[in-house]
């Protein structure tokens, strides 16, 4: 699996930037493509999450279920635990550049399971990465008041 990286600066602090990441039941408002979003088992102290996902794949409905693990307020890795795709693993780095200044580190490979051209697969993978990291930029600066 090759991964895919996207940086954004997130006009918000650190800690509010890792509540946004960790709130998955709000996910579906923010992440255009995520229908639905089950968290399964949640150990908040620990810092550990399984969730369930749904997303609008145009042609068809994806599911699959992450396990995520965390170093609060700073990283977020997540590696799925079953699903309709092959694998997914990846994290976000999150880094105070200043208070109220984030600068956050999405890294994350896919497997669909099913041969794509490269060419084709780093396009979607790469535009898919961006956005997502994009659209939780905004939700955590909507979050901040900006």
């Amino acid at each position: 699996m090759e991964s895919q990286t996207h940086t954004e600066v997130v006009r918000a602090p650190i800690e509010l930037c890792f509540a946004t990441l960790v709130d998955f039941a709000e996910y579906p408002s923010w992440f255009r493509v995520i229908r639905k979003a089950t968290i399964e088992n949640a150990d908040d102290a620990a810092g550990r999450w399984t969730v369930r996902f749904e997303l609008d794949a145009i042609l068809k409905t994806i599911t699959y279920t992450l396990d995520y693990d965390s170093e609060r307020p700073s990283r977020l890795t997540w590696k799925m635990k079953e699903g309709d795709l092959k694998a997914i693993d990846g994290e976000y780095q999150l880094v105070e550049l200043e208070p109220g200044l984030t600068e956050a580190t999405c890294t994350q490979s896919i497997d669909v399971g099913l041969w794509v051209p490269g060419l084709v697969r780093r396009a979607f993978e790469q535009t898919a990465i961006v956005d997502s990291v994009r659209e939780f930029k905004q939700a955590a600066e909507a979050r901040a008041g900006v």
